[in-house]
């Protein structure tokens, strides 16, 4: 191979884990466990029952042997003949018992025993004693009865137990085949069961692997035992989890995305200007101030992203400080006035001649005031007003956006904070933002311990009002990313 030769890459090694081997189902699992626990059910059903069922059949046959003995020997009590077996008519009754295997001797006083038949057993008979008993035989057991006649005489049955329990063979096979139905039923069954266990769970598996994808709309209907079904309304909750929580998320973004485009505008176009010229040498200074406020704020709200990422929060830290509003007009006046000159809208500030001290988070209420004036901004057509008002009204001092715009009907302003309404009623309309900005006044309002209230301004536009405590606010708990 040449040096200029393309080496293909090496492919990677597979490497046998326990994870990436062929594991079996869980239908396929259960449904060995109930062949098996079938299977073990009939071998100990077997083992107990064949023993019972041969020993009760053993019994059986005996009795009955012991039974035709003594009708053969009552019969043979009150007959005159006493010849032995196959000699006479007596002999036609002891063959009719050789066909159910059955072998009949009469026996007396002195006659020798042949096996099965011992000489004891002839002795027993003779004598006016019963015998009933089994023996061992080279074919198995053997069943023996005896019953004496007369004095002297006897009649001896003897049957072996393998004819005698010979029906208990085909007893026996019935019980097998009940038995095998039972275990072909039992793995049915539990093939069955584990079916639908598993059915839910496979549901279940898919249904997470959809919420990892990314689907959160999905719902699964619990079914099967509780435990199952249990587990399919915990995937419910953790979709319906998850949703709310990325609705929070994206909503938070789009938020911190409207709130950093205000100052980036204002930087944006005092650099502009800058560039161009057309700021007056003695406004450099100033416009160079206003250009640093800008960047400050938004390094602090860049601050504020990064120690959410840290901390899980959704909502932005306050940081309250005693806040002069006469100031705090002033310096967010200066920015919003010269915006607004260059839409050849004209600006006006309305504060009082002396300090107005509240408790506040001047960060987050410069948000307030920005995101309603950039509203404004956009709504207000050249030549129309837009005034920011500082007013004290008792133990409150009110806050004020005002416009010379289109305004809102009465219905818009039961609906202002909600996100998105405005926006949606609109859209098309006349010039709208992203939805966000009054939802976000809102909820920065509450925070404060605020309240915003919109109504209908003597300008003829919309009035957005802030009204803040004097003394420190109550401050909700930040919510958390999964809260």
């Amino acid at each position: 191979m040449s040096d200029g030769a393309a080496v293909p890459p090496a492919l990677p090694e597979v490497v046998d884990q326990p994870g990436n081997r062929a594991r079996l189902s869980l239908t396929t699992r259960t449904g060995l466990l109930a062949a098996g626990v079938a299977v073990l059910t009939v071998l100990i059903a077997a083992l107990v029952a064949y023993p019972i069922v041969r020993q009760a059949a053993q019994v059986q046959a005996q009795s009955l042997l012991a039974q035709q003995a003594d009708v053969i020997a009552g019969l043979l009590a009150r007959g005159p003949e006493k010849e032995p077996v196959g000699e006479g008519g007596l002999a036609d009754e002891l063959r009719a018992l050789e066909v159910q295997g059955i072998r009949g001797y009469i026996v007396r006083r002195g006659d020798r025993g042949q096996p099965p038949i011992t000489q004891a057993d002839i002795q027993a008979v003779t004598t006016g004693k019963t015998v009933s008993q089994t023996v061992d035989g080279p074919a198995g057991s053997i069943f023996i009865e005896g019953r004496p006649i007369h004095r002297g005489e006897g009649v001896v049955l003897v049957q072996e137990a393998v004819v005698a329990t010979a029906s208990t063979s085909a007893l026996l096979k019935r019980l097998l085949l009940a038995l095998i139905l039972g275990l072909l039923l039992s793995v049915l069954v539990g093939w069955l069961a584990s079916r639908r266990v598993t059915k839910s769970l496979r549901e279940a598996a898919t249904a997470a692997e959809q919420l990892s994808a990314g689907q959160r709309s999905l719902r699964l209907q619990p079914q099967g035992p509780a435990e199952v079904a249990d587990i399919a309304e915990s995937l419910n909750r953790l979709a319906a989890a998850l949703a709310v929580s990325e609705n929070r998320q994206r909503s938070f973004l789009m938020s911190v995305s409207h709130e950093l485009r205000t100052p980036l505008t204002a930087v944006k176009g005092y650099a502009e200007a800058l560039a161009d010229g057309v700021i007056e040498p003695e406004d450099v200074a100033r416009t160079g101030a206003i250009v640093v406020a800008e960047a400050d704020r938004l390094e602090r709200l860049v601050t504020d992203l990064l120690d959410l990422s840290r901390a899980g929060q959704v909502d932005l830290r306050l940081n309250l400080t005693t806040v002069d509003l006469t100031e705090f007009a002033q310096a967010a006046g200066q920015v919003w006035a010269d915006r607004c000159k260059r839409e050849d809208v004209p600006f006006r500030l309305e504060q009082p001649d002396h300090p107005v001290v509240v408790v506040t988070d001047p960060l987050r209420l410069r948000q307030i005031v920005d995101n309603l004036a950039e509203n404004a901004l956009r709504v207000t057509p050249a030549g129309r007003p837009i005034v920011l008002a500082v007013r004290e009204e008792g133990d409150r001092v009110a806050v004020e956006i005002r416009d010379g715009g289109p305004g809102l009907s009465d219905d818009d302003l039961a609906v202002a904070f909600v996100p998105e309404e405005l926006h949606s009623r609109y859209r098309g309309v006349r010039k709208v933002g992203t939805g966000l900005g009054l939802a976000l006044v809102g909820s920065l309002a509450t925070r404060l311990g605020a309240t915003a209230q919109a109504g209908h301004a003597p300008e003829g536009g919309a009035m957005f009002t802030v009204r803040l405590p004097r003394g420190v606010p109550f401050v909700e708990p930040a919510r958390t990313l999964d809260s």
